[in-house]
C-alpha cells in the first residue's frame, strides 16, 4: 500500500485520529532531566504546528535531514549526530525524561545539528514533514506492545508505513531495529509489502547495523541484552523512485 492507494476517506480518518503507539504515564524524571527539560530543551525545540517544516530555517543551514522516531534517552541520537555533523537530525520523543536527557546531551556535547519535537510522531510526519524531504528515518527499539491484543498500537503498520515512505526522498532510507522477535517478523511483513520501499538485503533482515548514511551504534542497553542472549533485528530499506 502506498499513500496514493489510500482512499480520501482513509486519509481523512488518518488525519482525524489514530491509535497512539505510546501511553503517557507518570514516570520518574531526575532533577537533572527536569532542569534540562525546562532550561535547555526550549533552545532546541521544534514546536508542533499543522504547517510544513522549513528545515533550513530551523537549523540555519541546508543539509540532509534525518528523522528519528522515539529517541529514548538520546544516547543513540547524540552519538550519531556527533559522528555526522554534516547531517541535520530531528528527534520525536513524547516522554519528558527522554527529552530532558537528550537536551542535556546536546548541551554537554556541543551539538548544533539536533532539534527535538515533543509531540506524537505520526502527527508530525503527517502534518509537518513535506513529501520527498527526508534523507533517512530511524526507528530504533519502538515499544513492541508484547500482548496480542495490543499489537494494534505498534508503530510499524501499513497505513503509517505508506505515509512515512512518502516523506522519504528517492534514494533515502528507513532503518528499523527491535529486540522483540515477533515484532521483527511483523515489521518485515509490513515493510516488504510497501511498494515505495526496497529491502537493501533482499527479503530478510540486515546482517549488520549499517545503513547507507548513518551506522546505528550499539547502546549499553543492547550490549547488556546480547550478553543475556537476547536477539536484535535490523531492517534497512531505501525509498524507490516513483514509477520504478
Amino acid at each position: 500500500m502506498s499513500a496514493s492507494d489510500l482512499t480520501p476517506e482513509q486519509l481523512e480518518e488518518l488525519k482525524k485520529r489514530h491509535i497512539r503507539s505510546y501511553v503517557l504515564r507518570r514516570g520518574h524524571i531526575s532533577h537533572a532531566q527536569q532542569h534540562a527539560l525546562e532550561e535547555i530543551f526550549p533552545r532546541y525545540e521544534l514546536v508542533y504546528k499543522t504547517e510544513p517544516l522549513d528545515a533550513a530555517a530551523l537549523f540555519g543551514r541546508e543539509a540532509p535531514l534525518v528523522l528519528e522516531i522515539g529517541c529514548g534517552m538520546g544516547e543513540t541520537t547524540a552519538a550519531i549526530a556527533a559522528a555526522h555533523p554534516e547531517i541535520n537530525f530531528l528527534g520525536c520523543e513524547v516522554f519528558g525524561a527522554g527529552v530532558g536527557a537528550l537536551s542535556k546531551r546536546i548541551e554537554e556535547m556541543g551539538l548544533a545539528n539536533i532539534r527535538i519535537c515533543r509531540h506524537d510522531a505520526i502527527e508530525v510526519v503527517r502534518d509537518m514533514i513535506p513529501e520527498n524531504s527526508l534523507a533517512g528515518v530511524h526507528i530504533f527499539f519502538p515499544d513492541p506492545w508484547r500482548k496480542a491484543r495490543h499489537h494494534k498500537r505498534r508503530l510499524i503498520r501499513p497505513d503509517f508505513t505508506a505515509l512515512l515512505a512518502s516523506r522519504i526522498a528517492p534514494g533515502g532510507y528507513l532503518h528499523c531495529a527491535t529486540d522483540w522477535e515477533n515484532y521483527a517478523e511483523q515489521m518485515l511483513e509490513v515493510l516488504q509489502a510497501e511498494p515505495q520501499l526496497e529491502n537493501l538485503h533482499g527479503s530478510g533482515f540486515s546482517p549488520v547495523m549499517a545503513n547507507p548514511l548513518c551506522e546505528r551504534p550499539c547502546t549499553k542497553f543492547q550490549a547488556r541484552g546480547e550478553r543475556l542472549g537476547h536477539g536484535v533485528w535490523d531492517l534497512v530499506y531505501t525509498r524507490v523512485a516513483p514509477g520504478q
